[in-house]
């Protein structure tokens, strides 16, 4: 999730992206992104085993910024709000 492009970035794993996706949308998501306005969903990456993307959400969480940024401009360069493709 984040703010704008190149802004913001919060990372998280779910089993449910596309409810998760909303509650952020409408603040009621995590306090980290009520406090930023993180809002708009630009990256998604399916895991059939929660185990998995848990690790993998950990692994990214501790990546360098601009590496993030690169993961995220990859697929989606326009940083554009995938929310809508999800629901």
């Amino acid at each position: 999730m984040t703010n704008k492009a190149r802004g913001v970035l919060y990372i998280g794993v779910t089993a449910d992206i596309a409810a998760r996706a909303e509650q952020h949308r409408n603040g009621t998501g995590s306090a980290f992104c009520r406090k930023y306005g993180l809002t708009r969903l630009v990256l998604v990456e399916p895991h059939d085993d929660i185990m998995l993307a848990i690790a993998r959400e950990k692994a990214l969480k501790a990546w360098k910024r601009e590496w993030k940024i690169r993961l995220v401009e990859e697929s989606n360069p326009d940083w554009r709000d995938m929310t809508d493709l999800i629901l």
